[in-house]
């Protein structure tokens, strides 16, 4: 191939050649060349892609075929955003955009010579020739001719029509900034600044400006940053000694350029907007903006750890592959975590149909054993026997710090940890995990009723990371009490008292206790239907229901701890602080016959409400304008909204100053593992429409 100046020229070479008396298939080396003034020399990068497309022109193909190990150009890098999928189409102008921020399969200098003559230039896969692959062709219409119309539309409301056509990064490159050289003036400033790049071979990759024309930030190839260091401090060596520049440097971590590409940006509001607000969500700090004249991209700089998490959310905003969250579930093998994967399993497709939402669950824990995707963000098969996996030679040790490692360097933008335990050591991380932008669903109460030192410590971390921490299923399971009450404090309303039952195993109890079945026995009952903690003793101590009790006081502004609380335990000291032996059943079985020592001053207590036509109901009281919390067993009469709660129901009364005739009541079944797993998926549930911007 001989590189001329003149395409013109190039046609008259080529047209010399008569096709009636030449073979009608040519084999040409490509990537070689020569200059013009007839020097060997390479076309560098794709060189073999710029050939054809030079033979294609001076031949007038009709079209150009490039085979590559791709099904053609993606909307992502594969290898970063695994939902990346293939483009059927680009114009030129976007394949170009794409190329020079990075997509490896084009080069923007092989398009060139196909422009002129619309040549489309097919990129196929040669392992793949069955796929129709992309096919590139056609101008973008120019600003003016968007303009015209003059009518802006938000993109969303385009139902099924996509702004933009991909994704791309650029890797290791550097930020030169200027600052503070508003003495010297705006246009003086930028015409040395960049001079000094061109002067020491410098390749710019993007420019921005403060509006006070006192700032200069360029983004260059990491390789090249000491070099234009170096330029620009000599070439302002003088105002630098004079103060009339403040300062210059380079950032010395690696950074990247992420680059959102495609035609149906202009004139489309809100394009922008979804792409920063998808970064900020999934935690990435943008250091350098800067959108194209064209309005073909937008272009942020991010820190290089942050690029491919940066991708993969906004691939997902754009709705270029559907919103997956990536979970790890602490607690998998017990009765809440093992209903809840049952709950994931038995929603999965219909969550990708109509939520366009996937559940990935990349590592699941129990007690001692921990089984994690077998690179960072690889999704289990939870269709397998879980128990059955952390027995397997795949399985290790339970180690937090290397859990959290793994959750930290998990690309994927929406990570969450689903805490089923009751385990105060794993409260302790919810703070690291927050910080580093990682969103927690906790239907255990350690952390929302723990001290108080710590809660604060979570909730400023949460707010400073623009983390979620979910935890409505901590009180009354799947019903809405933490949401009513957040949407009352939230539209103004002014809380003044709650009260009800929040402990389903209580409600069970009373409710089945009679002259013919004694307290232990109503008790054993509850257990064998599940209603109970583990330790059944946690709700009989009345312990269970003042942790609940101070999530609520807590959401209502107030400082209480658990000592705060006034509470009536059901049980003496001597079963409440005993150390039982044996398994699980074992225990049980033993508390249950120790219980048995409590039936007649319980039956006694039930006679006593009875002769008052009162029911007994494990009720508690949070008085705002005092502060004071409690909790106790109360004979209540029929005017009590406590009175009909029936078997292992929860019921929260609420108080306030619009709801003066009658409370507001949230009222239902709230005890058992798979009531407790339905409102942890509904929690994940809410956190999945959060992270979605899905059009509408």
């Amino acid at each position: 191939v001989h590189v001329e100046d003149d395409n013109a020229d190039a046609d008259a070479n080529a047209n010399d050649a008569d096709a009636d008396h030449t073979a009608p298939i040519v084999i040409a080396t490509g990537f070689v060349a020569t200059s013009s003034e007839g020097v060997p020399t390479t076309l560098k990068r794709s060189g073999s892609d710029y050939s054809a497309t030079i033979f294609a022109k001076v031949t007038h193909a009709s079209r150009v075929t490039m085979w590559k190990n791709t099904d053609g150009v993606y909307t992502a890098d594969p290898r970063r955003v695994p939902e990346a999928f293939s483009i059927s189409s680009l114009k030129y102008d976007e394949a170009m955009e794409l190329a020079y921020f990075g997509a490896q399969v084009l080069h923007p200098l092989a398009m060139v010579p196909c422009i002129d003559s619309n040549i489309p230039v097919y990129v196929r896969n040669i392992f793949n020739p069955a796929f129709e692959g992309t096919v590139i062709q056609g101008r973008c219409a120019s600003l003016s001719e968007v303009n015209k119309d003059g009518k802006v539309v938000n993109w969303r409301s385009k139902r099924g029509v996509i702004p933009i056509k991909g994704i791309t990064s650029v890797d290791r490159v550097s930020l030169l900034t200027l600052e503070g050289a508003s003495v010297i003036g705006g246009a003086e400033v930028a015409e040395r600044f960049m001079g000094s790049m061109a002067d020491a071979g410098i390749n710019v990759l993007m420019v921005t400006q403060a509006s006070s024309e006192s700032s200069i930030t360029v983004v260059v190839p990491e390789d090249q940053g000491k070099k234009a260091l170096g330029a620009l401090r000599s070439t302002f060596e003088l105002e630098l000694s004079r103060s009339n520049v403040n300062a210059i440097s380079l950032t010395d971590t690696p950074m990247s350029i992420v680059a959102i590409v495609g035609e149906g940006m202009a004139m489309n509001s809100g394009v922008s907007a979804s792409f920063m607000s998808s970064l900020a969500k999934a935690n990435v700090n943008i250091r350098v903006i800067a959108q194209g004249s064209s309005e073909r991209q937008v272009a942020v700089v991010v820190a290089g750890e942050d690029t491919s998490r940066a991708l993969r959310a906004a691939h997902m905003a754009f709705t270029l592959s559907q919103t997956t969250c990536s979970v790890v579930i602490l607690g998998g093998t017990g009765k809440l975590g093992s209903a809840l994967i049952r709950q994931l399993n038995a929603q999965k497709e219909s969550l990708k149909k109509n939520l366009n939402l996937g559940v990935c669950v990349s590592a699941i824990a129990s007690r001692k054993k921990m089984i994690m995707g077998e690179s960072s963000g690889l999704c289990l098969s939870t269709s397998a026997d879980v128990d059955e996996m952390l027995r397997g030679e795949k399985a290790k040790d339970l180690d937090m710090d290397a859990l959290t490692a793994m959750l930290e360097a998990d690309v994927n933008p929406h990570r969450v940890v689903v805490d089923c335990t009751n385990d105060d050591g794993i409260a302790g991380f919810y703070e690291r995990w927050m910080s580093s932008g990682i969103n927690v669903i906790s239907p255990g109460r350690r952390a929302g009723a723990g001290p108080l030192s710590r809660y604060d410590a979570i909730r400023e971390a949460q707010r400073a990371n623009s983390a979620e921490w979910q935890y409505e299923s901590s009180v009354g399971a799947a019903l809405p009490i933490l949401t009513t009450l957040r949407d009352l404090l939230q539209t103004g309303d002014e809380v003044q008292r709650l009260r009800g039952c929040v402990s389903g195993t209580m409600a069970y109890v009373f409710r089945t206790m009679d002259e013919n079945t004694p307290f232990s026995e109503a008790v054993r009952q509850a257990m064998e239907k599940d209603f109970t903690e583990n330790d059944v003793r946690e709700d009989l101590s009345g312990y269970d229901a003042t942790r609940k009790i101070v999530v609520l006081a807590r959401e209502l502004g107030l400082n209480v701890s658990m000592e705060d609380v006034e509470v009536e335990s059901l049980l003496p000291d001597d079963i409440r602080n005993k150390e039982y032996e044996g398994d699980t059943e074992a225990m049980r079985a033993a508390v249950i016959e120790d219980l048995k020592a409590l039936d007649g001053p319980m039956l006694e207590r039930w006679r006593e409400a009875r002769r008052d036509d009162r029911e007994l109901r494990y009720k508690f009281v949070i008085d705002v304008a005092t502060g004071k919390c409690s909790c106790k067993l109360s004979a209540v009469d029929s005017k009590d909204t406590l009175y009909r709660l029936r078997n292992n129901e929860n019921l929260v009364a609420f108080e306030t100053t619009r709801y003066t005739t009658s409370p507001l009541i949230v009222k239902g079944a709230a005890a058992g593992p798979e009531l407790a797993a339905a409102g942890i998926f509904a929690d994940l549930l809410r956190l999945g429409r959060a992270f979605s911007t899905s059009q509408t």
